[in-house]
């Protein structure tokens, strides 16, 4: 799915105008001169329509990043199947990700955690000096 489909799901006017908006805000052009002074390329699109656009326009790239650092993280822990790989790639929704990456998420050690292991060490070196 394109950066336009998904906008056009939310958005009701047509893809063009989309795509024309999309240009002229990644070419960094403000909402208020692009519905002001560009309305023959936006198809009279008013401010709210075009800030709605924007938004959708970084959530897609937000998606799209985490779609590849989830990606890329399962890769590396060898644990990538075809089949979750279609799953990530095929969501457009970043709840749903999060709970794809969820089983292979790397846990955090806290400070408890680190002290757990230390002490269970002691306790283990200790115990096989007594015997």
């Amino acid at each position: 799915m394109t950066n336009i489909q998904f906008i056009a799901k939310s958005v009701q006017t047509a893809a063009i105008n989309i795509q024309n908006t999309v240009k002229l805000l990644e070419e960094d052009c403000t909402i208020p001169f692009i519905s002001r002074y560009r309305k023959d390329s936006t198809g009279n699109l008013d401010e709210t329509v075009i800030e709605q656009i924007a938004k959708l326009q970084k959530d897609y790239e937000t998606i799209v990043k985490r779609k590849e650092a989830v990606l890329k993280s399962i890769e590396e822990q060898k644990a990538l199947t075809p089949e979750l790989k279609q799953k990530i790639e095929q969501s457009f929704d970043l709840q749903e990700i999060e709970d794809f990456y969820l089983p292979y998420k790397k846990k955090k050690k806290t400070k408890a955690d680190v002290a757990r292991e230390v002490w269970f060490r002691a306790i283990g070196k200790n115990y096989y000096v007594r015997k």
